[in-house]
């Protein structure tokens, strides 16, 4: 019984990996669909049509991309050779012989394709149906035979357990496979399926099995950080475990295992490394032009939790499929780690969102505006009240309505209130109305409504100004600054629905509501959007955000006062912060302290890093969730500094999109403990005085 057992639930896992290759070749389909790749011949393997998410259609491109750029590159090193053969393990319904068969890149070529039986069964009757794909073969196909399911003389279609390494030998000869042959071996998510023995296995085997190939590979790393958590539950939630992440975490790892399998040169980069440098920039620049695109903390998490492998050996060594950027698009700069990791509590609260924004109103009220949750993108207005008791969710009784809004900012003015400027409702609907939010001095008190809950009421007035507004735009920054003894509200960069990244910067009077022309000198900072802005001695620090390139920034910037108006200084910061996107920032003295974010470093996840502004210096520190019951994502989320004399931060909101994994909110607030931090760095700046 025991091993019948066994047997039934290796049957049922292998079935659910089956299932992975259903749910590919659709959103496959979507992508080629929408125009990122040409692929007439994937439709054939589908029964309808189902548009995904652009941020899946992207996921899928750049999968696409790179398996063509390296097969291609196959072909094209092979050239010369009297015979030379791809082999597809676990294939699936992947329609690259039929691509190459319509491009006339066969030429002395012969495609395997080795998958579980039952999936090339299904493949066979799909092609032998289909007008189109059938005149693709030979005219007179002999019948199926054992694992045979199409026999073509440039194609072969086999049904056979990878794992099984006789059986795949026996089948590949009686193919017609010339193991001395230049072969190309594709393996696109299928060894990680294996338990990580069978996979190790199937890459020594095909080490000796062909002598003269190269081995191209495309699968996830990075199990521990949030994301990968996320990813990781995904597919242990469908029965198709990733069983390699754990002894092979990284590309360094991976790498080093296929040079331990019998490979003799390899080269593995995740997909950052792979679109930001070997694909080119006209290319990207017509990818990112084809659907309206706002998920850039998805986009870059799900990219460096997947890479691209070669690995070869024989005479093909010296043939590489992959090669490193020759300039690297992404800073290599590692994180200065402090010596402690910084504590995290939850807060007892039930309170999620993305893309809102935060305001401190008063020193026990949290002004929260905007953003989506699980149910969906909405007009939401709420408070957070402290009291003795701990932190609580209040009513709100709202005296106008903000409208729907994300990545909008919420700025505290300096005689009381709110400015909420900017967001958007859609990719293709920036928001334009100006809103000033102030709270009934009656409700800094607690009041209660008929049912004895707590109350908050809120004026909100919509604010009319006059002279030139700038363009509409979500992820900027709103700052307050001093000019003359006068105060304006700066807004800086973002973008909008005509522009990926803006690099303007506007004044708007408080006292007038106008927007003026003030005097800038000094040469002004990248374009850049989700970058932070903190009120600065009269000024603004601005850190990191993301480019035009969409590659993260990590400079820091001051717009100081002058009498005439302000001027951009540049702070060289030692050793330099690593460069990082939507995150949060507050400054305590001479200190900007910038929590969480998104970064294209391989190690981790960004925690917070402390620079200090007067002695240009920077130290990055680690978060310690392990409180945190679940994946603490920082990202699209908000902070208030509570008070700068206990040194508390409280995050609020955060999370995303996990590619097709499911969306993933922070169910509730935490507190980031900040003492070691700044004690250590006050401990540094004595010394180095």
């Amino acid at each position: 019984m025991p091993s019948t057992n066994k047997k039934k639930q290796k049957q049922g896992r292998d079935t659910a990996v089956q299932g992975t290759n259903d749910s590919s070749v659709v959103s496959k389909v979507s992508a080629a669909a929408q125009g990122y790749f040409e692929d007439v011949y994937l439709q054939h393997f589908v029964c309808k049509v189902a548009r995904r998410a652009p941020l899946i259609n992207r996921g899928y491109y750049v999968r696409c991309r790179a398996v063509d750029h390296c097969v291609k590159r196959f072909l094209q090193i092979t050239k010369d050779c009297p015979k030379r053969q791809i082999l597809s393990l676990g294939a699936g319904f992947d329609s690259l012989y039929f691509k190459l068969h319509a491009d006339g890149a066969l030429n002395r070529a012969v495609v395997f394709e080795v998958d579980f039986s039952d999936v090339t069964r299904r493949k066979a009757a799909l092609i032998t149906s289909n007008v189109t794909l059938r005149k693709m073969l030979d005219s007179n196909l002999p019948a199926p035979t054992g694992p045979v399911n199409i026999s073509s003389s440039q194609y072969q279609l086999l049904g056979v357990d990878v794992r099984e390494e006789p059986q795949v030998e026996k089948a590949l000869g009686a193919a017609g496979l010339d193991h001395t042959s230049p072969t190309l071996i594709l393996s696109e998510v299928v060894l990680t399926y294996m338990e990580t023995q069978w996979s190790d296995a199937v890459i020594s085997w095909a080490a000796k099995f062909l002598p003269q190939s190269l081995f191209l590979m495309y699968e996830q790393i990075h199990p521990s950080d949030p994301f990968g958590r996320v990813m990781q539950d995904h597919f242990k939630k469908l029965n198709s475990t990733l069983h390699a992440l754990q002894q092979y975490p990284d590309t360094a790892a991976q790498r080093q295992r296929f040079l331990d399998k019998g490979w003799e040169q390899c080269v593995c980069l995740d997909m950052n490394d792979f679109y930001l440098g070997l694909v080119p920039e006209e290319e990207r620049s017509r990818v990112e032009s084809l659907e309206p695109f706002d998920e850039y903390e998805e986009w870059h998490q799900k990219c460096s939790h997947y890479f691209i492998l070669s690995a070869s050996r024989g005479s093909l060594t010296a043939q590489a499929l992959l090669s490193y950027p020759a300039v690297s698009p992404l800073p290599s700069i590692s994180p200065s780690l402090g010596p402690v990791a910084l504590s995290v509590r939850t807060i007892p609260l039930s309170m999620e969102g993305l893309g809102m924004a935060s305001t401190l109103m008063s020193p026990d009220h949290v002004l929260l505006t905007g953003g989506s949750s699980k149910g969906g993108r909405g007009a939401l207005t709420s408070v957070l009240h402290r009291s003795h008791n701990g932190w609580k969710s209040v009513c709100v009784e709202p005296s106008g309505d903000l409208g729907v809004r994300l990545y909008h900012t919420g700025t505290s003015l300096p005689g009381g209130g709110v400015m909420v400027f900017g967001g958007r409702s859609s990719p293709l609907n920036p928001v334009k109305s100006l809103f000033k939010v102030t709270l009934d001095p009656c409700s800094t008190h607690t009041h209660l409504d008929s049912e004895g809950s707590d109350i908050v009421k809120l004026c909100m007035e919509q604010v009319v100004c006059t002279g030139d507004s700038p363009p509409p735009r979500w992820r900027h920054s709103a700052t307050v600054v001093s000019h003359k003894d006068k105060d304006f509200l700066f807004v800086f960069g973002g973008k909008n629905e005509s522009e990926r990244v803006l690099g303007d910067g506007a004044f708007l009077s408080l006292d007038q509501n106008h927007w003026t022309e003030v005097p800038v000198e000094g040469a002004a900072p990248e374009a850049r959007l989700s970058h932070s802005a903190c009120s600065y001695q009269g000024g603004v620090v601005m850190f990191g955000g993301l480019d035009r390139r969409g590659v993260p920034l990590g400079d820091t910037v001051v717009l100081r006062p002058t009498e005439s108006g302000f001027c951009w200084e540049r702070i060289e910061v030692h050793p330099p912060p690593v460069p990082r996107y939507s995150h949060s920032a507050h400054v305590i003295g001479e200190k900007l302290i910038v929590f969480g974010g998104v970064w294209l470093h391989p190690d981790g996840v960004p925690g917070v890093v402390v620079i200090n502004l007067a002695t240009c210096s920077s130290m990055e520190f680690t978060l310690d969730t392990t409180s945190v019951p679940w994946p603490l994502m920082l990202h699209s989320f908000c902070s208030e500094l509570l008070d700068p004399e206990e040194a508390e931060v409280l995050l609020i909101g955060g999370g995303g999109n996990c590619f097709s994994f499911g969306t993933h909110f922070n169910p509730q607030p935490v507190i980031v403990d900040l003492k070691p931090a700044l004690d250590l760095n006050q401990q540094t700046s004595q010394r180095m005085n």
